[in-house]
């Protein structure tokens, strides 16, 4: 769902298979961008890394990698359907063709400690060094025995973004880095609260929402005091379609601050039907009740 508020264009749009609770930060974080200017950036550009899905051989890895015209890429393993064998053969295609990249994978939390174990130690050696791992367990106590048991920095992300104490990651030294969703979170404001607090380096990683939605992620990424690693923003291309007349997408490998307007006729062209719209309404409803 997109509107216009009184300083320019925001996005609601949380997943699917969200209860109504669960999407209350995300309303929050809409009704920030529609009426509230961004915290004052530090830097102009925001490096971004590049995405692998987790699905093709190794050709096909390789042809990702290159298309984003990134430096650090992002390769997603552990996928339902996919083996070991599979995320070897496409992290070890990137190593052999860019010798200088730096390959961070994300499991989503798909592995066991003793399943994280062995794919971290492989895929570590296909990669020639891991930047990190991200999510490889579910749950932060398994994150944490990870983390004790092998030497790739480990990287939290639903760990934050659905728990009910972001802070438990830290609390049980679970992990090294925080991936922060502006929308899951509440806001840019909210994350960078929670960035003050953690005590770790942070990744700005996307929801995979529109251009509009993707200039609040940047905002955060360009407000903060340290900026580390490269962010998971560069997310525009994996739409069908989008809203706005310039996208947002990475040149360079970086993103440039700022927001965007909605194009009406690119609006038009993938607006909902009116079956889906009146859910979406109902859904925005029940949500600014629990608000």
């Amino acid at each position: 769902m997109l509107a216009r508020g009184t300083v320019g264009w925001t996005e609601f749009s949380p997943f699917p298979e969200y209860d109504h609770q669960a999407c209350v930060p995300w309303l929050q974080a809409a009704l920030e961008a529609a009426s509230s200017e961004w915290p004052e950036p530090i830097r102009e550009t925001v490096p971004v890394n590049g995405i692998v899905p987790a699905f093709g051989r190794g050709p096909h890895a390789v042809a990702m990698a290159a298309q984003s015209e990134c430096d650090t890429v992002k390769v997603k393993v552990a996928q339902t359907g996919e083996t070991l064998a599979n995320d070897i053969e496409r992290v070890s295609a990137i190593r052999t063709e860019f010798p200088d990249m730096k390959i961070r994978i994300d499991a989503n939390g798909a592995w066991s400690v003793r399943e994280a174990l062995k794919a971290i130690r492989l895929l570590d050696e296909a990669a020639e060094g891991l930047e990190y791992v991200e999510q490889p367990c579910e749950t932060v106590e398994e994150l944490a025995e990870v983390r004790s048991k092998v030497d790739v920095l480990i990287a939290a992300d639903e760990s934050i973004r659905r728990a009910s104490d972001p802070f438990r990651v830290r609390d049980l030294s679970a992990a090294d880095i925080a991936v922060l969703k502006v929308q899951p979170l509440g806001g840019v404001r909210a994350c960078l609260r929670i960035a003050e607090q953690i005590d770790m380096p942070v990744v700005v990683s996307s929801a995979v929402e529109t251009s509009i939605g993707l200039t609040a992620s940047i905002a955060l990424a360009a407000a903060l005091p340290e900026l580390p690693y490269a962010c998971g923003i560069g997310t525009g291309h994996l739409l069908a379609a989008d809203v706005v007349t310039s996208p947002v997408r990475p040149k360079n490998g970086e993103l440039h601050v700022g927001r965007v307007d909605l194009d009406e006729d690119l609006f038009r062209a993938v607006q909902a039907d009116p079956d889906i719209d009146d859910l979406w309404q109902a859904r925005l409803s029940h949500v600014q009740d629990l608000l």
